[in-house]
């Protein structure tokens, strides 16, 4: 079904399931929802929503703006489509800094917040620098697959089908299980939606002028609504980035599974489910 933004922008959104209503924002920025199997696995304890951030995979494309604020909007018309005076949020790696952006903007909107595999709130210089090693590292157990990516990298004008090979690569990495993450990330990318370049640039050079500051500190100080921070032991980004938000939050819950990485439901469904049904 289509969601219209309060400048008329459409967004894909897609309900499920039966219970609690749980509003998923998903990864990127850039990218587009690959919750189906987060749906699936929830669908007898949650109402899941499921949506394309603007100008990405199915919603409409335009022309931003790029802007957390202009997101947290989109997502707050989502919510307003579907008729939720109040909702549990999941927000996965770039979808948790938005589901935690929108909480500190609207935490009357918000009975809980499930933060998962983010980076935290400190500085990028907290993650970023460890995650590109953890990525050449994991690409360099297969030499190969390192040449092609780099490969890929280092050119432009790719086609579509290899822009998908660039990033079926890169996204194997996310995955502990060494012998099925190629197969998990070719399951990431089918259908391949395709990768908004600008959204995702634009973004990110936001949350590094905006991260770390002490009035973000200060305002997760003062949010009080329960969140369940969930990590993949084996997540490439250092876990200790999230340290920072765990330290701030006055009502926190942490669950750290020991055999998964980026994406935990893939690899630890039962624990993943577990931690986020107990926090519903």
């Amino acid at each position: 079904m289509t969601v219209t933004a309060d400048d008329g922008v459409r967004l894909w959104a897609s309900r499920s399931g039966e219970g609690v209503p749980l509003v998923l924002c998903h990864g990127g920025p850039g990218l587009w929802d690959t919750f189906t199997d987060v749906a699936a696995l929830l669908a007898d304890r949650a109402m899941t929503i499921r949506w394309d951030q603007r100008g990405c995979g199915r919603s409409e494309p335009c022309a931003g703006p790029w802007t957390s604020e202009r997101f947290v909007a989109d997502l707050d018309a989502v919510r307003h489509h579907f008729g939720l005076e109040r909702m549990a949020l999941f927000g996965h790696s770039w979808g948790a800094q938005l589901a935690l952006s929108y909480t500190l903007a609207h935490p009357e909107r918000v009975g809980t917040l499930i933060y998962a595999s983010g980076t935290g709130i400190g500085p990028d210089a907290d993650w970023h620098g460890g995650y590109h090693a953890n990525l050449r590292a994991r690409l360099g157990e297969h030499p190969e697959r390192l040449s092609r990516w780099r490969e890929l990298t280092d050119r432009h004008g790719l086609t579509e089908a290899e822009e998908r090979e660039r990033a079926v690569l890169q996204w194997s990495v996310e995955f502990e299980d060494r012998e099925r993450a190629l197969e998990h990330a070719a399951r990431l990318a089918d259908p391949w939606l395709g990768v908004n370049v600008e959204c995702s640039r634009t973004l990110n050079d936001e949350r590094r002028r905006a991260w770390g500051t002490p009035g973000l500190y200060a305002a997760c100080q003062a949010l009080d609504v329960p969140v369940l921070i969930v990590d993949g032991a084996h997540d490439i980004r250092p876990r200790p980035a999230v340290d920072s938000l765990e330290r701030a939050l006055p009502r926190v819950r942490r669950v750290i599974l020991p055999d998964a990485g980026h994406l935990p439901w893939v690899e630890d469904p039962e624990g993943f489910r577990e931690a986020v049904t107990d926090a519903l």
